[in-house]
């Protein structure tokens, strides 16, 4: 157990800026992992061991990608528990995302709006960190996962969008235990149209291509995931698992467990009419957190009818507590992650969703 109640330390960061006080927590976590500091904020890992996509899950809960976009505080974030850990989005180079202020709360309805624009050191830069973490070597029988998340510069043309790609899963993919593929952030230019019938066919196309490639290169098959928007109408939902079907299903895998593509949703909404009238209510970018929680729900089930199930996805957005934890489970996902809820209720929101998934079966 953390020996920092989480609700001593929030009134305190939420007298700063979002922004300000997200960058603060990075560098806390980032000075104390791995030294006796964190047992501020460390707690037992409950083992609810999930195999899906070939990869042993020690528990279902993890950390959604956008936290610790450089890679820096990987160990610190595995000591509150986290089944698996997602950090980025990397892309091939370093950018400064979107100008200032742009990250914002919304507390009367457990909300974020963020438009930070993959903000991020580059890719060489965030293979240095992530080769620095040492939650591998702890030992452990079912060690936390690592996922890493990739994206594009916002200076390269979305037509060249799949040349970033590549490069950063060249970079990422010896290192992974996951590979995410973030295709439906709303704060990229243009970067959601990649979830379009052609684009993302050839994308896809691409990505299966270069992992056949690099799984013979690494003598190790690394699973994909496609990270998608909330913001989908059926006909959409049905065009990405069309697409996912021709390109990512295995004719010859039956089951969760071997199947080696999957998705991620999802991403933030930039719908608001769950926040009318809120202070920062009508500031640009991508909503997370309570309001995008019934969306997000509705294209996993969508997507679970779509692709069958034996197709792993992992389900995000709007899961605050335990009971929020479950109904993603049911709604037809087989992991869920979780990232405004953190901010809001703290390091203890993981153990208290893993336990409920876990007392759920």
């Amino acid at each position: 157990m953390s020996l920092l109640p989480y609700s001593l330390a929030r009134p305190f960061l939420f007298a700063m800026d979002a922004e300000t006080a997200h960058e603060h927590t990075l560098d806390l976590l980032a000075k104390t992992q791995n030294t006796p500091l964190q047992w501020g904020y460390c707690q037992h890992r409950v083992s609810d061991p999930l195999t899906l996509a070939g990869l042993t899950f020690p528990n279902r809960v993890g950390l959604a990608a956008g936290l610790d976009k450089n890679a820096r505080c990987i160990d610190g974030l595995a000591a509150m528990g986290f089944g698996f850990v997602e950090v980025g989005t990397v892309t091939p180079k370093g950018q400064p995302g979107n100008p200032k202020p742009r990250m914002f709360r919304l507390p009367q309805a457990n909300a974020l709006i963020n438009r930070l624009g993959f903000n991020n050191d580059g890719l060489d830069a965030f293979l240095h960190n992530v080769q620095q973490a040492k939650f591998r070597s702890r030992g452990s029988k079912n060690p936390m996962l690592l996922g890493l998340n990739i994206g594009k510069n916002a200076a390269t043309p979305i037509e060249n969008a799949v040349d970033d790609y590549l490069i950063c899963l060249d970079g990422v993919y010896p290192h992974a235990d996951y590979v995410t593929v973030n295709i439906s952030s709303p704060n990229t230019k243009n970067l959601r149209e990649l979830q379009s019938d052609e684009a993302l066919d050839a994308l896809v196309s691409a990505l299966a291509k270069r992992r056949g490639e690099l799984a013979q290169h690494h003598h190790k098959q690394v699973p994909v995931f496609i990270k998608i928007a909330p913001d989908l109408e059926a006909d959409q939902v049905t065009v990405i698992a069309n697409t996912l079907k021709r390109h990512c299903v295995d004719a010859n895998s039956n089951s969760v467990a071997s199947a080696s593509w999957g998705v991620i949703a999802t991403n933030t909404t930039i719908a608001r009419d769950a926040v009318q009238g809120l202070q920062h209510a009508e500031e640009t970018g991508g909503l997370s957190g309570a309001p995008v929680f019934e969306k997000s729900n509705a294209v996993i089930r969508q997507l679970r009818d779509a692709m069958g199930p034996h197709f792993p996805i992992i389900g995000v957005g709007g899961v605050l507590s335990g009971e929020d934890a479950v109904a993603k489970i049911k709604a037809g996902a087989n992991l869920v992650q979780i990232y405004t809820g953190l901010i809001y209720k703290g390091p203890a929101l993981v153990k208290e969703a893993a336990l409920a998934l876990k007392n759920a079966g």
